[in-house]
């Protein structure tokens, strides 16, 4: 059977103090439920720490409206490591993470009263979208952008992770993970400039060709209503040489530490993958269990060593002071959880 893609279950953020964080994102962009907190070593990312086990803490938390969630990940074992050069608009890895939204006007005049790092007006993007950018107290990037799709009506304008801007050194081969394993298949704009919408942000003066895909077929699987659709973009810039952003530092370290997609089928997506010359770096091969959730794991790089993370979710925990736990392993792959049951997600919000 062929691997079924959710959608983007989350984006890994690596951060100096979880708590310290999180109530921000909870404020500014309603990340409020919570699905699990865990404390706990790292064992399989061995390869990625330095050959040593470290230790963490991470917390995975969703908005009700839709999208992907983060994951808030603190080393307990050594110090949170930013990296050691400015990073910039087209510098290899993970860089700006999307965050879909009901109004941008709205998202924007309440981080704006907030006091936020915003980093552009609202304006349409070249794709004809409103979009702005703002950063975390933690420096990291994200696009505040309008899309239709949404899961439950909530009193937040922002949603969950929509998707991510990703540097990359040839889009073309770029494209042989993101387009034909991924799914992303739709090119929704395709151009080489100096984007005046770049402009606040580090090296955004730079010129540069963004390639931004989204996917003609819709995703499914047991939590494809909550995640809805999503979107990637491709970076290459055009008149510099980009740094890798992970750089001389460990997983895990300050900044976006992977993107992470829900998966069904992972012995089929292994295969795939290995065929198309993306083998298995991690694996856990059999359950691992996080709290109050549980599931197989892996790993792959893009052709520049930027992580991809894929869950094949197990069993999950609905409502954890009610003790009412779910398990999928013999659920179809292909079918999406009833409304209900998604919903009931949100009886784990935290409230500030």
């Amino acid at each position: 059977m062929a691997k079924v893609i959710s959608g983007i279950q989350q984006m890994g953020i690596g951060v100096p103090n979880v708590e310290k964080i999180w109530k921000w994102y909870r404020l500014n962009f309603g990340m409020d439920v919570k699905i699990f907190e865990e404390a706990a070593e790292a064992p399989l990312m061995i390869d990625y720490t330095g050959g040593k086990v470290q230790s963490r803490t991470a917390t995975l938390a969703y908005n009700m409206l839709g999208g992907g969630g983060f994951e808030i990940w603190q080393f307990t074992s050594r110090e949170t490591e930013k990296p050691k050069f400015d990073v910039q608009l087209g510098d290899i890895g993970l860089y700006i993470c999307k965050m879909k939204c009901k109004s941008a006007d709205l998202a924007y005049d309440l981080m704006q009263t907030n006091g936020a790092n915003l980093l552009s007006e609202v304006r349409k993007s070249p794709y004809g979208t409103k979009h702005f950018y703002v950063a975390d107290p933690n420096d990291n990037v994200f696009e505040i952008i309008e899309d239709p799709s949404f899961f439950k009506k909530t009193k937040h304008p922002v949603g969950g992770v929509f998707g991510c801007v990703i540097g990359v050194s040839d889009i073309e081969n770029a494209l042989r993970l993101y387009k034909d394993i991924l799914g992303y298949d739709v090119v929704e704009y395709d151009g080489t400039d100096v984007f005046e919408e770049f402009n606040k942000l580090p090296g955004g003066t730079c010129k540069v060709r963004r390639v931004v895909l989204s996917h003609s077929l819709d995703r499914k699987g047991p939590f494809s209503e909550l995640m809805g659709p999503s979107q990637i973009e491709l970076i290459q810039v055009l008149d510099r040489v980009p740094k890798k952003i992970f750089e001389n530092r460990y997983w895990g370290d300050w900044g976006f530490i992977h993107l992470c997609f829900d998966i069904r089928n992972m012995k089929d997506l292994r295969e795939e993958c290995e065929a198309a010359g993306f083998p298995f770096t991690v694996d856990s091969e059999s359950t691992f269990n996080m709290g109050e959730a549980g599931g197989q794991f892996s790993y792959i790089e893009d052709p520049d060593g930027t992580l991809i993370e894929f869950v094949e979710t197990h069993k999950i925990t609905l409502v954890k002071k009610l003790g009412i736990k779910l398990d999928l392993s013999k659920r179809h792959p292909e079918k999406s959880l009833p409304r209900w049951i998604l919903s009931a997600l949100g009886m784990n919000r935290v409230k500030d």
